[in-house]
């Protein structure tokens, strides 16, 4: 049997979301136990130019929640990006997952072929279904989450390669 659009989608995105709010979980307990302000994580950032902490849990669920959508034919639904506090954040999470996982296999399934169209303020992006998910929505997504793990790896949360990969799943 083939691996369908579904399969290769939305089971990876609750995965890595729910390694992600496992992450969070980890870098508040850390926080707490060595009276880091979450502050100094939320506005962690690599680079000057790159966005901070925050904007990578937004940027993250945005790019679930939005290739979600995408790939089922339907509307995201709108997460103004407000949070500023550890507890949004999480919240962000939490609202990502239970989004994603209203989408069903028949919504996506099928897809594959469908015209997929991203739009920007200079230009746009066409995509078959598959190659938005495996060229766009899926290294988008990931960059994300790799990002903001990277920061917490940064401000020294004791984080390692199993809690990416594993970290909801881990005992």
């Amino acid at each position: 049997m083939s691996l369908t659009l579904y399969e290769a989608s939305i089971p990876g995105y609750l995965h890595m979301l729910r390694n992600l709010a496992a992450i969070l979980d980890k870098a508040e307990a850390h926080a707490q136990t060595e009276g880091v302000a979450l502050s100094t994580l939320t506005e962690a950032r690599l680079a000057p130019d790159m966005h901070p902490f925050t904007r990578q849990i937004q940027m993250a669920s945005d790019a679930a929640k939005g290739g979600a959508a995408r790939l089922a034919a339907i509307d995201p639904p709108s997460f103004p990006d407000v949070e500023t506090t550890w507890p949004e954040l999480k919240e962000r999470v939490a609202k990502t997952i239970a989004f994603l996982e209203t989408i069903k296999p028949e919504q996506v399934n099928g897809g594959e072929d469908r015209t997929i169209e991203l739009k920007f303020p200079k230009g746009s992006m066409t995509f078959t279904g598959r190659d938005f998910l495996f060229q766009f929505s899926l290294p988008n997504f990931l960059f994300h989450v790799v990002t903001a793990y990277g920061l917490l790896r940064a401000e020294g949360v004791p984080l390692g390669k199993m809690d990416f990969l594993a970290g909801a799943g881990r005992a």
